[in-house]
């Protein structure tokens, strides 16, 4: 990130910050999949990443289909890595179990780090989350300690929209009575998340992993971070 980045920035400080959950608030740009695949290595599954990453849509799609409105974060995850497992047939319920509660740990563990720079943010921003989600999107943030700090929570299986489909992040603007240019985005996920908000006019700033290696923007001079707390450099 260098100074005209960060210039740019300043010189236009938005009214509101959405994040994206998975990847984004949970983890320092690593989408679940990419997360999940060492914990069932760790588990001693001799699993190719291609069989794996089709066995993982498999659960998601499952996941999504089933519409967890009520469900906590673990019972979520846990349907999840079932699904997973069974599409691998490799159905075992105590893997299961520990997958699930290695994963929500890790989770919950870089929300509460997370939590010191949002509340940072809050004082001067609005924030809020555009989620890909399952519809226990209220929920997981109720256990996890974001949810006074945000002013809207947009579940994709709520609304019947998932980014990078514009309607999803002006289903946020309109609660908050916004313009897109009044607010920015913070994702992981380029496609997804800068794509999307790209797409819609709305700035957007690119959590990356560092594991990603040489990643060039969707747009040329877009300011990428590696954590959440970089946003102080950009925002504060």
């Amino acid at each position: 990130m260098n100074a005209m980045t960060r210039s740019r920035m300043v010189k236009e400080l938005p009214k509101a910050i959405l994040f994206d959950f998975g990847g984004t608030l949970d983890a320092d740009g690593v989408a679940w999949k990419d997360r999940f695949y060492p914990f069932y290595l760790a588990e001693h599954m001799e699993i190719e990443r291609d069989r794996y990453d089709q066995a993982y849509y498999v659960g998601d799609d499952a996941l999504v289909a089933r519409g967890f409105s009520d469900y906590s974060f673990r019972e979520s995850l846990l349907f999840q890595v079932t699904g997973v497992l069974e599409a691998l047939n490799m159905a075992d319920a105590r893997v299961a179990s520990r997958l699930c509660d290695r994963f929500l740990q890790d989770s919950l563990d870089k929300i509460r780090s997370n939590l010191t720079i949002l509340r940072e943010l809050s004082v001067r921003f609005r924030l809020g989350i555009i989620s890909n989600f399952y519809g226990n999107l209220e929920r997981v943030c109720l256990e996890s300690g974001l949810t006074p700090l945000m002013s809207v929570m947009v579940d994709s299986a709520r609304v019947g929209f998932t980014k990078p489909d514009p309607r999803i992040f002006q289903a946020a603007l309109m609660q908050l009575q916004l313009d897109p240019r009044e607010a920015v985005f913070v994702g992981d996920s380029l496609p997804r998340d800068m794509e999307g908000a790209k797409g819609l006019g709305m700035p957007h700033i690119w959590l990356v992993s560092d594991h990603s290696g040489a990643a060039v923007p969707c747009c040329p001079g877009d300011p990428m971070i590696r954590s959440l707390a970089d946003l102080r450099e950009i925002l504060l």
